[in-house]
């Protein structure tokens, strides 16, 4: 199925037969993503009033419980709800719909070749994704095609589906990175990293915080004022799949929840 979108005067096909799922699936039984320390998600037959939830005990179907933390088990999209203390739940904020995006790919830069800044102040063995890094990859890109922006890192290989980033600390961004986001009109952000920040950074979630236009050290977030801008975090994009234009749909159950498992997907765009 090929729809035709009109922005300005070009009008450009979209290729919605075919998606590109960029998700690493979850699966509860074997290798998967884990950051933060935080356990493994996991799944095991609900049991209860002689019932067994497994056609393997002689159950008369599958039944299982599923434990996972979303913002450390795979990919998942949150919102500002992420650093609130009113309890926004990221289902409100992902309205669907498909939103004109750009795909990049980027070598993140040791923290000591940059200017760039970070709070809390940067290491010697940080690896950052730095203005400049920004700027080169988009400097043509039209901006009707920067409501969505997804960026893959490299080293780029299947081992990001179950790394353990406790073990591997990965790239972040900088402060000037992220400023230049926000300054470009990005509205969804998609990274294969398990979060934009350092791993260890106080609790201050400074690019967060400057992606949701959140003070720092501010919780209390204005209901009527409130950012509709996502972050999703721990994607995999396949060598595949070639930088550029693409419209992209994000998938989320409506969990009441500062942020759920997702499933985004791109859809291929020529003019």
């Amino acid at each position: 199925m090929i729809a035709r979108i009109t922005s300005g005067s070009v009008t450009y096909r979209v290729d919605l037969a075919n998606p590109k799922d960029i998700a690493i699936p979850l699966d509860f039984h074997s290798g998967q993503p884990t950051a933060f320390g935080v356990p493994a998600a996991t799944a095991r037959p609900y049991e209860g009033g002689g019932f067994v939830g497994d056609t393997r005990r002689g159950g008369s179907c599958n039944f299982e419980e599923l434990a996972l933390v979303p913002h450390c088990n795979g990919t998942h999209t949150e919102g500002v709800g992420h650093i609130a203390n009113q309890r926004i739940s990221v289902h409100t904020i992902v309205k669907g719909g498909l939103y004109p995006s750009t795909l990049i790919t980027v070598r993140p830069e040791s923290a000591t070749a940059s200017r760039d800044t970070y709070d809390p102040p940067k290491k010697s063995d940080d690896m950052l994704i730095t203005r400049r890094i920004l700027s080169d990859r988009l400097a043509h890109t039209p901006p009707a095609f920067l409501k969505g922006l997804v960026i893959r890192t490299l080293p780029n290989d299947d081992s990001k589906k179950t790394r353990n980033y406790t073990e591997t600390p990965p790239a972040f961004f900088s402060v000037e990175a992220m400023r230049h986001i926000v300054e470009l009109g990005v509205e969804h952000l998609l990274v294969d990293i398990p979060s934009l920040e350092r791993a260890r950074d106080e609790g201050k979630l400074t690019t967060h915080r400057i992606f949701w236009g959140i003070s720092p050290e501010t919780h209390d977030i204005d209901s009527q004022r409130q950012s509709m801008k996502t972050v999703t975090e721990l994607v995999y994009v396949p060598d595949d799949i070639p930088d550029g234009p693409y419209m992209v749909s994000l998938q989320i159950p409506a969990f009441v929840s500062d942020a759920a498992p997702s499933r985004p997907l791109l859809y291929a765009v020529s003019e």
